[in-house]
């Protein structure tokens, strides 16, 4: 392959590797920015996605719907749905109750719930991988010698186009006027009469949906699932989410496409290979943080007194 087709494989290898980190880290840097809370159960979130999404497009495949892109659409918005309902029903039971606690006991209880979620799936699924089966081939258009799947082009567009309805969300609608608000004083649009409460369970239902719908993408993409899939993807979820700048929604898309893209070119470099790809990423990311603590796009935040 010449030099600019190796360029086009891994542009398309890493937006579509970065899309999924991005995905995962925007649920990150949401609930980091509302209520300060490093949800590191929000990577088993993803995996509980991909696990569901399986079920309902199961269930599809013996249907008139069938499991091809229509069953797709319609398993990963029903999944999104069900998903996105979990994350509030973790937010009230888990969070919600040790709010004002220390952020040391909200910590240790998201990594109780990061516990119950994946020791849950394994013993519903006896530790085994799953296949994801779909009715999708292996139709695509060529760029030179670089082959690129339909399948590869839809997912980066419909990972792209979440990201862009979440901004659009964020920025033009009062809901997300509201969270933009309480990331900035919680106390003040609670006199204010912002409906902290619901706002709070809005933001982790959004988050857990952009999560669910990044598994099921995974599962389409990489054709199986394992419990333990979300340890790998969480850490480089957040590892994204620190890069653009923690608690800043494009800051987190940034960095995942920026990581994906990293992760991908980095393969390439002589003596690094994909062997060494996380040594890459996590390296750039010392160096990121050592010249930018706050991420690229973070911005120091000073404490009132």
């Amino acid at each position: 392959m010449s030099l600019q087709e190796i360029v086009i494989q891994q542009l398309f290898n890493g937006l579509l590797l970065g899309s999924f980190y991005g995905l995962v880290a925007l649920g990150y840097s949401m609930v980091y920015g509302i209520i300060k809370l490093l949800n590191f159960a929000h990577a088993d979130i993803y995996m509980v996605g991909g696990f569901c999404s399986l079920t309902i497009l199961t269930f599809f495949g013996n249907t008139f719907i069938g499991n091809r892109w229509l069953g797709i659409v319609i398993s990963m918005l029903i999944t999104m749905i069900i998903v996105g309902l979990l994350g509030v029903i973790i937010e009230r039971v888990a969070y919600k109750p040790l709010r004002n606690a220390p952020r040391l006991s909200l910590l240790i209880t998201a990594l109780g719930v990061s516990m119950i979620l994946y020791n849950s799936v394994m013993v519903i699924t006896s530790g085994e991988y799953r296949a994801y089966k779909t009715g999708l081939g292996y139709e695509g258009f060529s760029i030179g010698s670089v082959f690129v799947t339909h399948t590869q082009a839809i997912l980066i567009v419909a990972a792209v186009a979440l990201m862009f309805v979440l901004h659009l969300f964020i920025t033009r609608t009062m809901y997300g006027k509201a969270m933009r608000a309480i990331s900035m004083d919680l106390d003040c649009c609670r006199l204010m009469g912002v409906n902290v409460n619901k706002i709070i369970a809005l933001t982790f239902f959004v988050g857990s949906m952009l999560a669910a719908s990044a598994g099921m993408m995974a599962g389409v993409y990489y054709g199986s699932l394992h419990f333990f899939m979300g340890f790998v993807i969480g850490i480089k979820a957040f590892t994204s989410a620190v890069i653009g700048g923690i608690g800043v929604i494009p800051g987190a898309m940034l960095g995942g496409l920026l990581l994906g893209l990293l992760e991908s070119f980095g393969t390439q470099i002589p003596f690094i290979g994909s062997e060494w790809k996380d040594v890459f990423s996590f390296s750039i990311l010392i160096l990121i943080l050592i010249f930018k603590p706050t991420g690229l796009l973070g911005k120091k935040e000073s404490e009132r007194m």
